[in-house]
């Protein structure tokens, strides 16, 4: 059994397709079908079941695959650590976030300070934490940012970002002249909020709960932007951070009780190695974000 049949039996799982297996690796097909049937033969089982031009894993495949997954990793991992001891090779952060517009402006200043640093950013849905899990449990991204626990024993998550967050209202609403509002006074208002399972929404029920009210949720969106525009039609108010600012459409208008405020913790796997690169980059993240708060 050989390295290279790994890497391409994890590339041919992928897709279940060969053709588009071998554009990916840049191999031709009938290469790439003799290598996965030598494999085979190797481990004597098939590890996938063929039906005309169809693959499918079976269930050896799928067992098979998360050693594979876990090896591979694990070498991609000692490898890193290799280059980071000689500082023989380009450094590359890999990230993973479901709020990219909250780290682009620090990942811009971070490449101006170490511009031999790369970064790969993954984009996760906002509802999606677990996807968040798996990329750690297997290795394939270094850091998460987060705006919510991932609440698993093996993962470290530091707190580096405490951001206040406000009321928007659209203009002509009874807070819209209001420096601060209590909590408690909107108890009687539509909401605009993210669908259930958003991060963003469990958190502002929190903050409910601790006024002691109960919303009425009038829509419900998955995008900041759709969020402001359906306050700006006066359907309703929201949760909104202290940096938005105040637009012909609506009003930021501060909360005086309770505390309202989101954490953002950077995650990462406390079993794995992580890349120097990657711990440079927390420690600017921190000094970052104070710097900010301070500006504010």
């Amino acid at each position: 059994m050989e390295l290279l049949q790994l890497h391409y039996f994890r590339i041919v799982a992928k897709h279940e397709h060969m053709t588009r297996a071998a554009e990916e690796l840049r191999i031709a097909q009938p290469a790439l079908s003799k290598t996965i049937s030598r494999l085979e033969e190797d481990v004597g089982v098939p590890l996938f079941d063929r039906q005309n031009r169809q693959i499918r894993l079976n269930r050896f495949g799928k067992a098979f695959l998360l050693q594979v997954e876990t090896a591979l990793n694990a070498l991609e991992e000692g490898r890193r650590q290799l280059e980071d001891m000689t500082g023989t090779e380009q450094r590359t952060i890999r990230l993973a976030t479901s709020t990219l517009n909250r780290l682009s402006n620090s990942i811009s200043d971070f490449r101006e300070a170490f511009p031999s640093i790369l970064f790969r950013v993954v984009q996760i849905p906002p509802a999606a934490s677990n996807e968040m899990i798996s990329l750690l449990e297997r290795g394939e991204v270094d850091l998460c940012f987060t705006a919510a626990s991932l609440k698993q024993p093996w993962i470290r998550e530091k707190i580096i970002l405490k951001a206040e967050v406000c009321l928007a209202v659209p203009v002509g609403h009874r807070f819209a002249d209001k420096g601060s509002v209590a909590l408690e006074e909107a108890k009687d208002e539509a909401f605009i909020e993210y669908h259930e399972g958003h991060p963003f929404r469990q958190i502002n029920n929190e903050f409910c709960r601790a006024a002691g009210i109960e919303r009425q949720v009038s829509c419900e969106v998955d995008e900041p932007s759709a969020l402001m525009s359906l306050v700006q039609a006066g359907l309703g108010i929201a949760f909104v951070p202290s940096k938005q600012h105040d637009d012909p459409g609506y009003r930021i208008v501060r909360i005086e009780s309770p505390v309202c405020r989101r954490e953002f913790a950077i995650a990462w796997n406390g079993k794995r190695y992580l890349p120097r690169a990657a711990e440079q980059y927390l420690s600017f993240l921190e000094s970052y974000f104070k710097l900010e708060s301070k500006g504010n």
